[in-house]
């Protein structure tokens, strides 16, 4: 039953990407519908994902039938993050939110999730299935349910949102904040992508319970664990450059011990068949790489303009002093009569120290970007 009374009238858009869902597209659509009224308006967005079903002909069909829809399609397989990049941008309602075509979500708890932006409360509201809003819900996979509930604590040590559920197809966004966003992600790694963007705003967010009825595998669910190892590699590369010191530390370390590790291998797989100081030169600039390209990867944002005048120059210079205290460090200490192994250890200990120091301040410098909102805030 739905008792929401909105005191004013707004339009809300609704991004349904779609992929091959023939079979429940209308009757989610005609659900989706149904929570109109006098307040409340619709633009649903349907973006086909080239579909390889009908899904795109009932689309259309719909779109002649209820002039709220409006229909957009991929030529190319881009993934939901695709599909719902091209659907925030076309969006114009004051709110905009998303709605997956499967029936695994209820159409009219979308109702409750806009009271807090319609109120100016909130400026993105998600629904949680982990929130019991009905006291009843399907009960499906235990371990994808915990996969889940693992990204969202994942996800909340990072951006100190203290979220229920992160993987929510339910969120809700003004206007202004979800086009802000610079959406990278093609696939299922949109959903901590976008969280990710929220905790770097200056964003109220609000969460409220939500029905859900998942669907299995069989029944056509898309998820699967890849989507979960991305969706983990997403919450370190869209993070980790902004988390709180200690956790970049942290973050660096196992980073500098995959680069140390390569160090140590490296060097005494070559000392046999060179000297000392051309094993340690040599495995340090292969370990350099490997930390570097893990550095851009996992937890710095990388946004040197190499052509520019100095740039490389600096790096150069800055990876060949780290060399040469490396390579100082290995030779002093074996002279000391301490053996190779022992000498690159301690070595790449103070390597790990001094790397983590020159990549933060000169290397990766960066100046955090947040999102603001013309809006006021309160209760902040």
């Amino acid at each position: 039953m739905n008792n929401v009374i909105f005191p004013r009238p707004f339009t809300f858009s609704v991004v349904v990407p779609c992929y091959n869902e023939e079979e429940t597209l209308r009757e989610s659509l005609e659900g989706l519908l149904a929570i109109q009224d006098d307040m409340l308006s619709l633009e649903v967005i349907i973006v086909d994902d080239c579909s390889k079903d009908k899904s795109l002909q009932i689309a259309h069909d719909l779109a002649e039938e209820y002039a709220a829809i409006v229909v957009l399609n991929h030529e190319k397989n881009q993934g939901k993050g695709g599909a719902l990049q091209t659907g925030f941008a076309r969006a114009t309602g004051e709110f905009v939110g998303v709605h997956d075509a499967d029936l695994e979500y209820d159409p009219m708890d979308l109702r409750h999730l806009l009271v807090p932006l319609v109120d100016d409360k909130a400026d993105a509201v998600l629904g949680s299935r982990y929130l019991n809003a009905t006291g009843t819900r399907r009960v499906l996979y235990f371990y994808h349910t915990m996969i889940n509930k693992g990204l969202t604590f994942v996800s909340n040590m990072f951006t100190d949102l203290d979220l229920t559920d992160m993987e929510t197809c339910y969120k809700l966004y003004k206007r202004e904040l979800i086009q802000s966003f610079d959406l990278k992600e093609k696939r299922f790694g949109i959903e901590p992508e976008m969280v990710s963007n929220l905790a770097h705003s200056d964003a109220r967010v609000y969460e409220r319970g939500i029905s859900y009825d998942g669907r299995t595998y069989e029944e056509g669910k898309k998820i699967g664990w890849k989507d979960g190892v991305r969706a983990l590699y997403c919450l370190f590369h869209y993070n980790a450059h902004c988390a709180p010191l200690p956790l970049q530390i942290l973050i660096y370390f196992f980073i500098g011990a995959i680069a140390a590790l390569t160090n140590i291998v490296g060097f005494l797989a070559l000392l046999p068949v060179m000297s000392v100081g051309a094993a340690a030169s040599l495995a340090f600039i292969v370990a350099a790489g490997v930390n570097y390209w893990l550095c851009i990867k996992i937890l710095f944002r990388h946004k040197a303009r190499w052509s520019a005048q100095g740039e490389l120059l600096i790096y150069t210079a800055l990876v060949a002093i780290l060399a040469v205290i490396d390579v100082s460090i290995t030779i002093f200490l074996i002279k000391l009569g301490l053996s190779p192994l022992t000498a690159k250890l301690i070595a790449a200990l103070a390597g790990f120290v001094l790397n983590f120091l020159i990549r933060k301040k000169y290397i990766f410098p960066e100046k955090i970007e947040r999102y603001h909102l013309s809006s006021p805030k309160q209760d902040r």
